[in-house]
């Protein structure tokens, strides 16, 4: 029985007026691929060479198209009805895409794809979520030691500084948190990954903060506000006083083991 060779129907493609647009382009060589799989479901070796050779010269009449100029997807098409009569030449029998290992390998591919992408959005929506529960802590005045830091805090810090909602509290938070190997900065790896994901000031007041726990001087609450206020106001300030009693600290314990 005698298939009917396929003409292509590609057509420029235009905008429709209110549509919302997709995420993503859509991959118009792909979109072509599976047009002609479909197309060559049940296909032998012979009809799909006269599909080839008719979408050949689709191509040749669409050579002058100037809305065709940039399409991804007449080229895929027939680089695909290409592959088709080869592949049924060495297999036999009609065209199946199910045996066929390409179209899986890029089926597999797709769902890999897809599941990744479904991970990073859940990854976006808990962060957000994260953000919204800082941001409240913060407005309420009760984001204190009592709330533990958690993997991805730093990130969270960003997008509250990206959408506006940013809070200095999250700042002391962070620093206090970082200082205290408290919550997941109790992880030496946290702790390092923290120097390149964390501003500047939140890095200077949390190693003031350090510097000046090693003093043993008690403080209350809130006496210690002076290291925040500097190190938002100049971190390389903070950091150097923080240096300075780190090496004063050092020279004094060093003097007190001599006399022993």
């Amino acid at each position: 029985m005698s298939t009917p060779v396929p003409r292509s129907r590609r057509r420029p493609r235009v905008p429709v007026p209110g549509a919302v647009a997709p995420r993503q382009p859509v991959d118009q060589a792909k979109v072509g691929r599976r047009a002609v799989r479909r197309r060559a479901a049940g296909m032998t070796a012979t009809e799909a060479a006269a599909a080839l050779e008719e979408a050949r010269l689709q191509q040749h009449m669409d050579r002058d198209r100037e809305d065709l100029a940039d399409d991804e997807r007449g080229p895929a098409e027939v680089a695909e009805w290409d592959r088709i009569p080869l592949l049924l030449a060495a297999t036999g029998g009609v065209y199946d895409p199910e045996t066929d290992a390409v179209v899986q390998d890029e089926l597999a591919a797709d769902r890999r794809a897809a599941q990744a992408e479904q991970q990073c959005l859940q990854g976006q929506q808990q962060l957000a979520a994260r953000a919204d529960e800082l941001a409240a802590l913060a407005r309420a005045g009760r984001l204190d030691r009592t709330v533990e830091s958690r993997p991805g805090d730093e990130a969270v810090l960003d997008l509250l500084v990206h959408r506006g909602d940013y809070h200095p509290m999250v700042d002391g938070w962070l620093a206090q948190a970082l200082a205290d190997r408290a919550g997941h900065y109790a992880d030496p790896a946290a702790r390092t990954a923290a120097v390149s994901s964390l501003p500047d000031r939140v890095r200077a007041h949390a190693a003031l903060l350090t510097a000046l726990a090693r003093t043993g001087a008690p403080a209350a609450d809130g006496e210690l506000e002076f290291a925040d206020r500097l190190a938002q106001a100049d971190p390389a300030a903070a950091d150097a006083l923080a240096a300075w009693l780190e090496r004063s600290l050092a020279s004094v314990e060093l003097a007190e083991t001599g006399d022993r």
